[in-house]
């Protein structure tokens, strides 16, 4: 089975999961993924993983191995935009 382009995943977890805003980065090992949900509202991060754990399916278990995630409400990631020298500022220009 090939290994998932960050985009892949990316798609896989806008189809199971209304988001914001989506970024994945990875290697096809490793995945970073950033994602803003007004899902998330009152949820605790561990929740928020398995919302997005779940969104992703059996995909998941079979082809990423590692997958980091922030998982931010809109309000956190407006926040988080808002703050100078923070990593989410720079994707702003």
């Amino acid at each position: 089975m090939s290994e998932p382009t960050p985009a892949e995943v990316q798609r896989f977890i806008a189809q199971g999961l209304a988001c914001d805003h989506l970024e994945v980065e990875g290697d096809g090992r490793h995945f970073f993924a950033t994602i803003v949900s007004a899902e998330f509202e009152g949820t605790s991060r561990v929740k928020r993983h398995q919302r997005v754990y779940a969104a992703l399916g059996d995909r998941m278990r079979e082809q990423i191995h590692a997958l980091s995630m922030k998982t931010l409400t809109p309000a956190e990631w407006a926040q988080t935009a808002a703050e100078p020298g923070s990593a989410a500022a720079h994707h702003h220009h």
